[in-house]
C-alpha cells in the first residue's frame, strides 16, 4: 500500500523549518527551566549556592566551571538572563542546527575554564558568559561566513543586543565582566572554527517524516498522463495507507493526521 505526497519544494522547506524552530524553542526553554529549578531549590532550603560558583585558581573552585552558570544571585539576576538565553538559544539552534549543541557546549566549557584561569579571586556565578558567547558566535559567524543568511542574523543580533558590548568592560566591580569578555572570545573562536560547516543539516532537508522507520521510501516518476498536472510538485511514494483519487475528501484528510575559601565577593554574570 502506498500513500502519495504532493508537496512543492516550498512546502517541504516550511515543514523542515517548523521542525527546526520547535526544536530550538524546546531546548532553549529546557535549559532555562533548569536554571529556575536550581533557584527554586536554593530558595526552598534557604540555602546559598554561591559557593558552587567559579573560584579562580582554586582546585575546590573548579567545580564552578560546570555549576557556576546554573547559579544566580537573585531572581532579578536570573530574569535578566532568561530572555537573552531564550532569544539566543533559539537563534543558534535554529540557524546553526547542525553544530548548535557543539557550539553551546564549547562556549559553556571554554568560558568556565578561562574564567577559572584568568579572572579575579571571587566566586563567579550566572549564565551571562554563555549569553555573551552566543551573541558573539551569531555576530562573527556572519563576518566569517559572508553568506546572506548569516549576515542577516548578524545584523539582527547587533540591532537587538548591541548594547551588551559595554558589559565586557570593568565598569562595575560587582559584575563579572571577565566572564562576559571571555565568553565573547569563546564565541569568536567557535564562529571561526565552524565557519565552513553548512548552516543547516542538509541531510534532513526536504525529507518527509514516515510513519514507520522500517519502511523504505521509494521515488516514483509519474507517467506521461500526469506530467501535465505535476508542474513543480515532487511525488514521493511512502509505504503506508493508500490515498487514491477515488477516495473522498474526508478519507484523504484522515490520512494526514573548603575552610580556606575566602568568600571575597560574588560576581554576577
Amino acid at each position: 500500500m502506498y500513500r502519495i505526497y504532493l508537496l512543492t519544494e516550498v512546502e517541504q522547506n516550511m515543514k523542515s523549518d517548523l521542525v527546526k524552530f520547535k526544536d530550538s524553542v524546546f531546548y532553549s526553554l529546557a535549559f532555562i527551566a533548569l536554571l529556575w529549578i536550581v533557584k527554586a531549590i536554593e530558595f526552598s532550603i534557604s540555602g546559598d549556592f554561591g559557593d558552587y560558583g567559579i573560584l579562580p585558581r582554586k582546585i575546590s573552585g573548579a567545580i564552578g566551571i560546570i555549576t557556576g552558570p546554573l547559579i544566580h544571585g537573585d531572581i532579578n539576576h536570573l530574569f535578566s538572563n532568561t530572555i537573552p538565553l531564550l532569544i539566543l538559544g533559539i537563534g543558534v539552534i535554529y540557524f546553526y542546527n547542525k553544530i548548535a549543541f557543539e557550539v553551546i557546549a564549547l562556549i559553556y566549557l571554554m568560558t568556565g575554564v578561562w574564567v577559572w584561569i584568568a579572572a579575579r579571586e571571587a566566586y563567579h556565578i550566572g549564565a551571562s558568559g554563555i549569553v555573551y558567547g552566543m551573541v558573539s558566535f551569531l555576530f562573527f559567524s556572519g563576518v566569517f561566513r559572508k553568506d546572506p543568511k548569516s549576515i542577516a542574523v548578524s545584523l539582527v543580533v547587533t540591532f537587538l543586543l548591541g548594547g551588551m558590548i559595554y558589559g565586557i568592560f570593568p565598569t562595575n566591580d560587582n559584575i563579572s565582566w571577565e566572564s562576559h569578555l571571555l565568553g565573547s572570545l569563546a564565541g569568536v573562536f567557535c564562529a571561526f572554527y565552524f565557519r565552513s560547516v553548512p548552516t543547516f543539516d542538509a541531510a534532513g532537508k526536504g525529507k518527509l517524516p514516515t510513519e514507520n522507520n522500517d519502511e523504505k521510501e521509494l521515488e516514483h516518476t509519474l507517467n506521461s498522463d500526469l506530467s501535465d498536472k505535476a508542474l513543480s510538485f515532487q511525488y514521493d511514494f511512502v509505504p503506508s495507507k493508500i490515498a487514491t483519487n477515488n477516495q473522498d475528501e474526508k478519507s484523504a484528510a484522515n490520512t494526514k493526521n573548603d575552610p580556606d575559601k575566602k568568600y571575597i565577593n560574588t560576581y554576577k554574570l
